[in-house]
């Protein structure tokens, strides 16, 4: 017959403090595991759920932010916008009986840039002021300034008028577009779609500099100049037209231009850039009209043009690193008399290297006048030439 003892077995003392001892290390590592802000980490909060109300896999950190809304660009613009008027066409329209009647026949915009002589003066396009009998200048607090215009310019669309100063608090600084950076930001100021919307605000980036796009002025389908312009995704609407692009410091580096913009696709603008207006202001400003040296080609940059073209077409020899291919030639015109012809390729203009359109363009209108007498390096069927040019007086 078996024993069974139900009687415990004889233990030492003191047997339940290893139990605790493992108790407490198990829960404090439960507390670094489950709550980390316990030894200062950042909290992960998981809230993606499905939705039968499951939470998900994916772990999405959170935090805080405090976000300050007045930002450098609401000071920048706070700063310069009653620097940025509106601008209003009038012109008087004869009715049967010839009688006259004063009416808006457009709006667009404008930019003080200086005081002087108990004037503002102001830059906007050539296409807002453009066939005025009359203009206004409307400023930020609606105050209506009967404006002179001074004169305007036709292929760089760029004009200048002025009004008397006592009623002007403000005027931009200019900066300059030379050293512009791709992807930096961009601020249209202008007011599209008339007076109502005045002093609105877009804001993008540079999404391009040094464009070039043709101007078609007469309509007869073949481009009468080519506009230098900056590119940007800051919108530009009708209305914008003669209103400011600033960059981030608020500095004016572009006169925006609807009339180039036109008929292009969305998302992307165009800007008459400050360095190249500059010099067509101050012109402008003192003499009311533009006077440039004339060559008498209609020119194309050779990056345009495939580079199996170069060779086969242009018959461009290795080593060209880029230049300006003669399109047509106006008959009597300095490149007519210097023997240029239809294809010939432009490398050097006045002793220094052309790579593009603007190269040559820089070398024509800031550096020579007219009358001045000019080397031109080329190559036609792949064999190089060179000519002087004796530039005349564009009209």
């Amino acid at each position: 017959m078996g024993y069974y003892n139900d009687k415990p077995a004889n233990k030492k003392g003191g047997g339940w403090l290893v139990p605790i001892i493992i108790g407490l290390v198990v829960g404090a590592l439960l507390m670094v595991v489950v709550y980390p802000n316990f030894t200062g980490n950042k909290s992960v909060v998981n809230d993606n759920k499905s939705e039968n109300g499951d939470v998900t896999n994916d772990n999405v950190a959170r935090e805080h932010v405090n976000v300050d809304v007045s930002t450098q660009i609401t000071d920048v613009v706070e700063k310069v916008s009653s620097a940025v008027v509106g601008v209003t066409n009038i012109q008087r329209r004869a009715d049967f009986w010839q009688e006259g009647e004063a009416s808006e026949a457009g709006t667009g915009s404008g930019v003080i840039y200086k005081k002087e002589g108990g004037y503002a003066y102001i830059v906007t396009n050539h296409h807002v002021v453009e066939g005025a009998d009359m203009l206004e200048v409307v400023l930020k607090d609606d105050t209506n300034l009967d404006a002179e215009l001074l004169g305007s310019d036709l292929f760089t669309d760029l004009a200048v008028l002025r009004v008397k100063d006592d009623k002007i608090k403000t005027t931009i600084d200019m900066g300059s577009s030379e050293d512009l950076k791709v992807g930096e930001p961009a601020i249209a100021i202008g007011n599209p779609l008339g007076h109502m919307f005045a002093g609105s605000v877009t804001q993008g980036i540079i999404s391009g500099k040094q464009r070039t796009i043709p101007q078609d002025f007469n309509q007869d389908g073949r481009p009468d100049w080519q506009a230098e312009v900056i590119q940007t995704d800051a919108a530009i609407n009708p209305g914008n037209s003669g209103g400011a692009l600033i960059n981030i410091q608020g500095r004016l580096i572009g006169i925006n231009s609807m009339k180039i913009s036109q008929n292009i696709a969305q998302g992307i603008g165009f800007a008459i850039p400050i360095d190249t207006a500059r010099p067509i202001i101050k012109e402008l400003e003192e003499t009311g009209t533009v006077t440039r040296p004339y060559l008498g080609v209609e020119i194309y940059s050779l990056e345009e043009v495939p580079k199996v073209e170069w060779k086969n077409t242009l018959k461009l020899p290795d080593g060209i690193e880029g230049g300006v291919y003669v399109w047509s030639v106006e008959p009597l015109s300095p490149a007519d008399q210097a023997g240029l012809d239809r294809l010939d390729v432009i490398t050097e203009f006045n002793g220094e290297q052309v790579l593009n359109i603007l190269d040559l363009r820089k070398e024509l209108y800031q550096k020579l006048k007219i009358g001045d007498e000019v080397n031109i390096v080329y190559y036609r069927d792949g064999k190089q030439f060179e000519t002087n040019v004796k530039l005349g007086e564009q009209k």
